[in-house]
């Protein structure tokens, strides 16, 4: 995080100010809204239920037509060769896990504040002419009295398929990904905070949407904050920042060749969202994210790469996350 953005933080920690905010993937741009009209860039921002202004208020033209979204996916053989840097890099043993993600074109049509009416999602983020945001991925959780929780997912399976709760929670590959990213969590929450623990693992939840229900994996890693957390709110963001589900590990190593494969600015994707009611924090992972660059849509999505990941199914797991979760 810049260290002014960081500052920002602290201050409106300490000072027990709430606010909401959007914060990039390289926590180099945040927009904060303090409810106080002194936002530079308006923005809507749903955590849980809790927003910063009523959809409405941000005005919006475009066509009243229904909302659609079609994906024009990248070639295969592009993909691959993505793939191949991760691969690579795998075997040098500079990565265990790494997150890549792609910037697929896409013809969306319809009114954002709509969608966002109609969609169920933990947290949901709009910046008209820029981006929009529909995620359920928690990325910490500070309750008043300084406990700190992850929740990291990895994995989702089609909830209709026969014995798919035992199928998936069976998977190798989905193993692998879930031990690995739990332990970076677990490194990661260990270096703000003391008695860190593992309270769930790999537990699952029943997620509904258009096409249908998902059964998602995720573990529950939580911790204690010293006294006077608040005061160190962007210190300890900035410890914990890029999320270790979005990146991999080991993250240092994992960040760089990634850059490598993907050659495209993730921007405010896989960045953070959140509110701090001025006592705890509530913040989510920027997945499920639609770009707006001048006339052009691009949505953002991806998946965890290991040594053992074919490309192929890779390549068609991405795809298949494309799509609006009416």
């Amino acid at each position: 995080m810049l260290s002014e953005i960081v500052r920002d933080f602290n201050r409106l920690g300490a000072s027990g100010t709430p606010f909401y905010f959007l914060l990039s993937y390289k926590g180099d741009k945040c927009y904060i809204d303090t409810g106080d009209g002194s936002s530079g860039q308006p923005f809507y921002l749903s955590v849980e239920g809790q927003t910063n202004r009523p959809l409405e208020s941000l005005p919006y033209d475009c066509p009243l037509v229904p909302l659609s979204l079609s994906a024009h996916p990248e070639s295969f053989e592009r993909y691959a060769e993505r793939f191949g840097v991760i691969r690579e890099g795998q075997l040098r043993g500079d990565s265990f896990l790494a997150n890549l993600t792609l910037r697929t074109a896409v013809d969306f049509s319809g009114d954002p504040r709509e969608l966002l009416r109609r969609v169920q999602a933990k947290y949901c983020a709009w910046v008209p002419g820029r981006f929009l945001c529909f995620s359920p991925e928690i990325f910490v959780r500070i309750s008043e009295e300084g406990e700190i929780s992850s929740y990291p997912m990895k994995g989702t399976i089609d909830a209709t398929l026969p014995d798919a709760a035992e199928r998936i929670l069976a998977d190798p590959k989905e193993q692998a990904e879930s031990a690995t990213i739990v332990d970076l969590i677990r490194n990661d929450l260990s270096s703000v905070a003391d008695g860190v623990r593992v309270r769930r693992y790999r537990y699952l939840d029943r997620v509904e949407t258009r096409g249908g229900a998902l059964l998602q994996v995720s573990s529950e890693v939580t911790g204690q904050l010293r006294e006077g957390w608040r005061g160190r709110l962007g210190d300890l963001l900035d410890r914990l920042l890029p999320a270790g589900s979005i990146t991999g590990a080991p993250k240092g190593a994992t960040r760089a060749l990634i850059e490598q494969a993907e050659r495209h600015e993730r921007g405010f994707y896989t960045g953070i969202c959140g509110h701090f009611d001025g006592k705890s924090l509530d913040t989510g992972v920027m997945i499920r994210f639609i770009e707006r660059d001048g006339e052009h849509y691009f949505y953002h999505a991806g998946g965890g790469i290991t040594i053992n990941s074919d490309c192929r199914s890779e390549y068609e797991e991405v795809i298949e996350k494309i799509y609006l979760p009416l």
